[in-house]
């Protein structure tokens, strides 16, 4: 007989032959939640997705044949799940803002209709591939969603629908399989979260990740499919950078995880995302976003489940030729998931308690990223960018080691950055970018062939600022050679001019590749023109002294991104300027003392 055998908090021992590791099962009266995490003879250890009060040794338990899946179809965009997909929208209309226990509402509404058009291109008879488009759905006003054949599914297409409204669960096509059978076709699928879903191959085609925000896109780029971290202590603005991505990204799809972070930050996620405006329609950002909310208070399991979930959806929209974007918050509170469940299965701490498989689970997790050729043929991406919460922003803890292995680009935030106000608090030192030499062709191609040079030009004068400013703090700034002071004056132009960015500046939240590099160029000019009048003789003081300089600073703010003629007026002033100076001098020089 399946039955409770013993129940520990959120861990339950049932008796339950040929239950698989990972099947989902349903326990007790009130028909909770749970995944088998191991098997021991007969019995099996069940790690519950909801609380177990008033569960009792020889309640019923059945297995549901499958591992724990999402619902993959029309109606997932602009919704918000929690970390096994439960609708949290819908569950709140129906019964306030506590999850009743045992209560399963489908993560897709079986009741909302939706306009199908069939794809022209098929005809009955035909063989259709997996991963094949049945036809369309327009899910937002801006996202016309692509009824796929799940993978496995491909076969003789017997049956096709004409143009009509349906449900999800309504049949759309009937396909004609190898062993004969026939298989019946909706508008949606299930899929098994840690699952990779297939594809054809990779795709080597390189193109940026453009998010509007100058020391990610200049200095430490990422293109589509790839990998990044975003580590940072608490108060560093990682959450104000994961809002700048999603928003500004050249992305068609962008979904946001919050795993086991605080309620009231992922209160301030779920809030503020519904009321951000997508800057390329005009409508609202969540038309083409996505949100699985998990807080820290949501059972382990769940927490440690929603990273899969999230990567599972973002893989299902990459499958219909699209860019997607996943920001995972954070995988330290996954990784802490993890190593609690590794606890409970007396499994062997190593590096502060983590399981010796976190690196390999991390880096099985970033595999999933990618730029691929779909099973269809097209052509989509995902890229992840996990934020990293590393205690006390010591980034020699394991996740944020590990992950550094792992990554591509690296964008360590700075608590001191960020108490000095300045953001994005991105450390130009910490941080890196492997995709440097794979971006500058796009670079070159679409926007200047000097980028790349000019910035390695910037991070050099970049590299000089914390040795100037330990000099300054020992001796002053009087003790510095004309040359260091004006390197000081570079590192200002640059910090102030280029790196700062405001998210809430309605010139500066975005800046275009174009502008971009206008205005590296510029504090290139002004810096290097600076050094060559020090070398004729002019005074630093008198350099120091330029109007210029402040208003040099303020260009990024000053002129919008179709304002870039009105850059290059100021350049021109500005080379004028330094013309000046140097004429000055140089008579000086011929009249003698």
């Amino acid at each position: 007989m399946a039955r409770v055998v013993e129940v520990n908090g959120p861990l339950v021992t049932i008796e339950l032959a040929d239950v698989r590791t990972g099947e989902q099962v349903r326990i007790g009266r009130l028909e909770l939640m749970g995944e088998v995490i191991a098997r021991h003879g007969e019995r099996a250890l069940v790690q519950m997705y909801e609380p177990t009060e008033s569960l009792r040794p020889g309640e019923p338990v059945e297995a549901l044949g499958h591992p724990l899946s999402v619902e993959l179809g029309p109606g997932l965009l602009g919704g918000i799940f929690d970390g096994v997909q439960r609708p949290l929208l819908e569950h709140a209309k129906q019964h306030g803002d506590f999850i009743p226990r045992g209560v399963y509402i489908p993560p897709l509404d079986r009741s909302r209709l939706w306009h199908f058009e069939p794809n022209a291109e098929l005809k009955i008879g035909m063989r259709i591939v997996d991963g094949a488009v049945l036809g369309s759905v327009q899910e937002t006003p801006t996202i016309a969603h692509r009824i796929l054949v799940p993978p496995g599914m491909g076969g003789e297409l017997v049956e096709l629908v004409s143009a009509c409204d349906i449900t999800v669960e309504a049949v759309v096509a009937r396909v004609k399989q190898a062993d004969g059978g026939i298989a019946e076709l909706s508008l949606f699928h299930r899929w098994p979260v840690r699952s990779p879903r297939p594809y054809r191959s990779r795709d080597d085609a390189v193109a940026p990740l453009l998010t509007g925000q100058r020391i990610l896109d200049t200095f430490f780029p990422l293109v589509k499919g790839g990998r990044a971290a975003v580590p940072g202590p608490f108060g560093a603005g990682k959450t104000m950078v994961q809002q700048q991505i999603a928003r500004w990204a050249d992305a068609d799809i962008v979904i946001y995880v919050g795993c086991g972070e605080r309620g009231n930050e992922l209160v301030d996620i779920l809030e503020s995302f519904p009321k951000l405006t997508d800057p390329n329609t005009g409508r609202s950002l969540m038309e083409r976003t996505l949100l699985v909310a998990n807080t820290s208070n949501m059972p382990v399991v769940a927490r440690e489940a929603s990273i899969y979930v999230g990567v599972t959806l973002a893989e299902y929209y990459r499958d219909q030729s699209y860019d997607v974007v996943m920001v995972a918050d954070s995988t330290s509170r996954w990784a802490e998931a993890l190593r609690e469940v590794a606890g409970r299965l007396g499994q062997m701490p190593v590096e502060e308690g983590y399981p010796a498989y976190l690196a390999s689970r991390l880096a099985a997790f970033y595999e999933r990223a990618g730029r691929v050729q779909t099973l269809a043929g097209g052509n989509g991406s995902i890229t992840l960018i996990g934020a990293v919460s590393p205690p006390g922003g010591d980034f020699s803890e394991p996740v944020t080691s590990h992950t550094k292995e792992i990554v591509q680009t690296f964008w360590a935030l700075s608590k001191e950055l960020a108490d000095a106000r300045h953001y994005p608090a991105v450390d130009w030192v910490e941080s890196f970018s492997g995709y440097v030499a794979s971006c500058s062709g796009w670079w070159a191609e679409h926007v200047n062939p000097r980028w790349a040079e000019q910035r390695a030009a910037a991070l050099e004068i970049l590299a000089q600022a914390e040795e100037l400013a330990r000099i300054v703090n020992l001796v002053g700034p009087e003790a510095l050679s004309p040359q260091q002071r004006w390197a000081l004056q570079g590192v200002a132009l640059f910090r102030e001019g280029v790196l700062q960015q405001s998210a809430l500046d309605p010139v500066d939240s975005y800046c275009s590749p174009q502008k971009q590099f206008a205005l590296l160029d510029q504090m290139l000019s002004i810096y290097r023109q600076g050094i060559k009048l020090l070398e004729f003789g002019v005074p630093v003081q008198e350099l120091l002294r330029l109007p210029l300089l402040a208003e040099a600073q303020r260009l990024k703010g000053s002129y919008r991104n179709d304002q870039l003629d009105e850059l290059r007026s100021f350049a021109a002033r500005a080379d004028g300027e330094f013309e000046r100076l140097h004429s000055e001098y140089a008579q000086h020089a011929k009249a003698g003392p």
